[in-house]
């Protein structure tokens, strides 16, 4: 048998929401905020410009600010950014939160914890194995990949550990693309899993997965999307 993929299947990691703010906040101490409706907050000061994302306290309602500009020149600002931030474009709300330059300089982290979801993409048929999963991240969301095939495939992890091939540490938590190979299974006589084999859908450890039921008779992808 061949060692090349014959089929090639593309999956999703992509956000279902902004995710939390782990950042304590000043007044009840608790430790989570939220973007809210997505607001900017712009101060003027001649030629120079300040601009802060603004959150809530999830338990107390309370607002903070977090420093995306400070004393900026207004030239030096893309006219396009600085007409999303008055307007509190969503899009450039998304795009700030998600920089890790202002978790850095505001020292929080994100809470991916139900904000995301993994587009499953699959056809198991006759064809030979092995099969090449392709998985892209449309989002910067933090998972193990190890946990993610096995959410995806229903297999258990000493499954995936034993029958999937990859040169990104499979134990390691990513926000980047990375191929895996899924081999037979040894122990089955047949080139193709079972039913108890894969595509049993199974909780999610990391956040909100949304698994479409794995289609055993429809045709494979081959690297079209």
């Amino acid at each position: 048998m061949s060692s090349q993929p014959h089929i090639v299947l593309p999956w999703i990691v992509r956000r279902t929401r902004l995710p939390l703010l782990s950042l304590r906040c000043a007044h009840c101490r608790t430790g989570s905020a939220t973007t809210g409706d997505g607001r900017f907050r712009v101060n003027a000061n001649g030629k120079l410009l300040d601009v802060w994302l603004l959150v809530r306290c999830v338990a107390c309602d309370r607002t903070a600010k977090l420093t995306v500009h400070e004393r900026m020149p207004v030239r030096s600002i893309d006219p396009d950014d600085l007409h999303g931030y008055r307007v509190n474009d969503p899009e450039l709300v998304a795009a700030r939160l998600l920089d890790p330059r202002l978790a850095h300089r505001n020292r929080f982290t994100l809470d991916w914890t139900g904000a995301w979801r993994l587009d499953v993409r699959s056809a198991w048929t006759d064809e030979p194995w092995p099969v090449q999963v392709d998985v892209r991240f449309e989002d910067p969301v933090p998972v193990r990949p190890d946990r993610l095939i096995a959410d995806g495939l229903g297999l258990s992890r000493n499954e995936v550990l034993r029958r999937t091939k990859s040169e990104t540490t499979l134990s390691r938590p990513t926000s980047t693309d990375f191929t895996f190979t899924v081999m037979p299974d040894p122990r089955l006589s047949l080139g193709r899993p079972g039913p108890a084999a894969v595509g049993r859908p199974v909780p999610d450890r990391s956040g909100e997965v949304d698994l479409r039921k794995i289609i055993r008779d429809s045709h494979p992808s081959t690297g079209r999307t």
